[in-house]
């Protein structure tokens, strides 16, 4: 069973990295915007490549799979560990549960204030979309300062042992 799952996922780390580099080949060399494509009041001098919607919805499928393939790995983790030993297993929950406390406090830390961007008239600078983007900030600000942390703290526990 290792070794088919080793197999499958060296296949789908080479068939991702194909897709990257073709995604970033027509970014790159797919051309300049034309027609609709151009943004307006954007400096006509400034480069806007035809394909800068592939890439984006490449980058969007590769965070929604990252985050499939979390969940279904959790998961899967929770419930061997729930077999084996259900009292770690739950301990394992507090993790999950602090990310969530800290998401919970990152979002009513966000500010829902509409921005003044120049140039810009689409539909997502709204409060709820700008308080999901000032969560995601404040919690990757929150998880580094952990991992900082954590990584000092451990070596200068290692030092005193």
């Amino acid at each position: 069973m290792a070794k088919l799952s080793y197999r499958v996922s060296y296949y789908v780390l080479y068939v991702l990295f194909a897709a990257i580099l073709v995604v970033l080949g027509i970014f790159y060399f797919g051309g300049d915007a034309q027609g609709d494509a151009v943004l307006a009041g954007v400096d006509p001098e400034m480069w806007q490549p035809a394909q800068t919607e592939s890439l984006l919805y490449l980058m969007y499928g590769l965070f929604a799979l990252t985050v499939v393939a979390m969940v279904v790995a959790f998961i899967l983790q929770f419930g061997s560990a729930l077999k084996d030993n259900p009292v770690r297993a739950l301990k394992s929950l507090i993790g999950v549960i602090l990310l969530v406390v800290v998401m919970i406090v990152a979002w009513s830390m966000g500010s829902g204030e509409q921005m003044n961007i120049p140039g810009y008239s689409g539909t997502d600078n709204v409060p709820f979309w700008l308080k999901v983007t000032d969560m995601f900030l404040y919690t990757i600000y929150f998880l580094l300062g952990a991992t900082v942390l954590a990584m000092l703290f451990s070596s200068i526990k290692k030092k005193l042992s």
